[in-house]
């Protein structure tokens, strides 16, 4: 299995703890873990589950 290439969320600024999103078209999910420790917690979901995901924070976001 290739190791994941993650790219840093556009909303992130310099020296923040940031979101970072990957995908596998292998299995057609998407990987999103935080950069302060990008080899811990790693989430996976679908696609449809990553754009509900983002749906969900766009209309709650304050």
């Amino acid at each position: 299995m290739l190791s994941p290439s993650w790219q840093k969320s556009s909303y992130c600024g310099e020296g923040e703890s940031c979101i970072h999103v990957s995908r596998d078209p292998a299995d057609r999910t998407v990987r999103l873990t935080e950069s302060a420790d990008p080899a811990g917690a790693i989430l996976s979901a679908t696609r449809q589950g990553f754009t509900a995901l983002l749906g969900a924070v766009k209309e709650n976001h304050v």
